[in-house]
């Protein structure tokens, strides 16, 4: 039987998740920050997704995951999606949105890798965010 390398001892402990987290709506992002942080992600939140993008061009590490809601000023989360995986054709995202359904990608060449639909549980984005982000 092989012992994991994170329980050897001396080893260094394993690296937590980040996740980008953009939202226009603050009470959104902490209760986003609530649900995850105590499981040992760590987040980045952003308010607007033209901060988001500018620091994720910028980033020396990708998010693990990006997940943004649809309806923002500027940008919405398609456009962001669709920014962010031409830095980076593989990044992993979940679309959030109590505006619009899984129709408004159904037609777009960019798809996020999921689409949770706003009110939602927490157990839902848990068990969504776990099985994106597992290794």
């Amino acid at each position: 039987m092989n012992t994991p390398q994170a329980n050897l001892p001396g080893a260094s402990p394993p690296v937590p998740k980040l996740l980008y987290v953009v939202d226009d709506e603050p009470v959104l992002l902490e209760l986003t920050a609530t649900i995850l942080e105590p499981l040992g992600y760590r987040l980045q939140t952003f308010r607007d997704p033209e901060s988001a993008l500018r620091t994720y061009a910028a980033a020396p590490r990708r998010p693990d995951l990006l997940i943004t809601d649809y309806a923002m000023h500027a940008l919405n989360g398609m456009d962001l999606i669709a920014a962010c995986r031409r830095i980076a054709p593989q990044q992993k995202v979940l679309l959030v949105s109590g505006t619009v359904d899984e129709r408004v990608f159904r037609d777009s060449a960019t798809k996020p890798d999921h689409f949770l639909a706003k009110p939602y549980q927490a157990r839902q984005l848990i068990e969504l965010v776990q099985a994106l982000v597992a290794d």
